[in-house]
This record gives C-alpha cells, sequence and structure tokens, in this order.
C-alpha cells in the first residue's frame, strides 16, 4: 500500500474537517427545524440520512486521528470507509432524485443541502484521496448492502409497530411503505410506482454498482500515480 504523501494528508484533513462539521451542523438544524418539517425534530435520527452522515462523521473523524498517529492503518479501516462513503452517495443520490421532486422548493434548506449534498460529495472526494493504492479487493463490494439491509429492517419494524417516522407517516421514505398501492411485490400508477421489495432490491444493484466503480476509479488513480512517477525514471535511464 502507497504512504499518502503531506499533500493528500492536507487535503484529506480540510475534507474530513468540513464532512464532520457539515454533519453535525445540518444534524442540529434539522433537529431544531420543528417536528413538521423534512426530517425535523427528534425524529431527525430516525432516518437513514442521520444515521449515514453520523456514521462517516465518525469514520472521517476516526480517519484523521489514525492518520495523525503515522502509523499504518489497517485495511479494515478502509473496508468500513468504503462501505461509509457508498452508504452516504445513497443518501445523496435517493435525496436529489427521488426525494426532492417530490417535496418542491422546501427541500433545499440549509441543513438538508448540508446532509444530503456536501456531507456526500466531499465524503466521496475524501475517499478517492486516501484510498488509491489501498489495493481494496473486489468482494469488499459485497458489504456495501449491510447498512441499507439493517435500516430496511429496522424501518420494517417501525412500520409494523406504528412508530411515526413524520407527522402520520409510519414509514421513513415512500419507497418503504409496504402499506402503498404497489404494496410490496406489485406495480401502480402513482408514487410509489413499483413495491418495496423492488425498490430495496434497485437500491441495492445500485449500491453495489457504485461500489464497483469507486474501486475502479480507486485502481485507476493510483495506476496513473505509478505510471507519472515511472515516467521520471524512465526518461533519464534513456538519456544515460
Amino acid at each position: 500500500m502507497k504512504e499518502l504523501t503531506q499533500k493528500r494528508k492536507s487535503i484529506s484533513y480540510v475534507l474530513k474537517s468540513i464532512v464532520i462539521l457539515s454533519a453535525i451542523i445540518g444534524t442540529v438544524l434539522s433537529a431544531h427545524s420543528g417536528r413538521d418539517g423534512f426530517m425535523g425534530g427528534s425524529r431527525v435520527f430516525m432516518f437513514f440520512t442521520t444515521q449515514s452522515n453520523i456514521a462517516i462523521a465518525l469514520i472521517c473523524l476516526a480517519g484523521c486521528i489514525l492518520t495523525m498517529r503515522k502509523k499504518q492503518i489497517h485495511d479494515a479501516f478502509y473496508v468500513i470507509k468504503f462501505v461509509g462513503t457508498v452508504s452516504i452517495t445513497l443518501t445523496g443520490v435517493v435525496f436529489v432524485v427521488l426525494l426532492a421532486p417530490t417535496l418542491g422548493p422546501r427541500a433545499w434548506s440549509i441543513q438538508n443541502i448540508l446532509t444530503h449534498v456536501v456531507v456526500p460529495v466531499l465524503s466521496v472526494v475524501d475517499f478517492f484521496v486516501v484510498s488509491a493504492g489501498v489495493g481494496m479487493k473486489k468482494r469488499n463490494v459485497f458489504f456495501v448492502i449491510i447498512p441499507p439491509i439493517l435500516y430496511a429492517i429496522y424501518a420494517g419494524i417501525g412500520y409494523v409497530r406504528g412508530w411515526e417516522f413524520a407527522e402520520g407517516y409510519n414509514y421513513p421514505y415512500f419507497f418503504l411503505n409496504w402499506g402503498s398501492s404497489a404494496g410490496a411485490f406489485g406495480f401502480s400508477n402513482e408514487l410509489p410506482y413499483m413495491g418495496s421489495a423492488w425498490w430495496i432490491l434497485a437500491l441495492f444493484i445500485f449500491l453495489m454498482l457504485v461500489g464497483y466503480v469507486y474501486l475502479a476509479i480507486s485502481d485507476r488513480i493510483a495506476h496513473n500515480e505509478v505510471s507519472m512517477d515511472v515516467m521520471p525514471t524512465a526518461l533519464e535511464s534513456s538519456h544515460r
């Protein structure tokens, strides 16, 4: 595994710091926006958005501490960071593609921009900054579906037990509404258009594709860096 340069470490510290601050500020603003707001009040912690923001913030904090110790970081940490990065990507994509269009102008509040855009984008950038040269195995892609599986189980329990994720709603997102017109495996001409089971399957496939793409990009970055390191040496040898 290639050691991070001081420049990469500095860039990563800045990215991680912004991710941590954005996750904290976004979560606090959401918690104080009131129970009638989207993911507002104490219910904010019942949503995958908040949970994934907290998780990636803790991963970034751990990454800063481990990097400062100047000891080789265990491969397991990079797998955890990879899984957290893909999870926060899901948070951003689901919000921008599926939720924002249904919420309208009120979707783009400061807290939503921080937790659904700033944190996901900078987390992904930071992953590429630190992961190049790690040589992560492709089989680690299967781990990325663990967080959404756990959340789907959690939301399912909440649905059955009648927890209120929002006023009058016993589900967190429209695609996890098992009592919709599409049910679990059906289809409909209105939102959510297909059953919750199909949505979950589609999201799992999406996550694994994202995981493969991220690893491919990371490998490409590492390959390009090796090529750049080798090129000067090769030129020097040719002039001898």
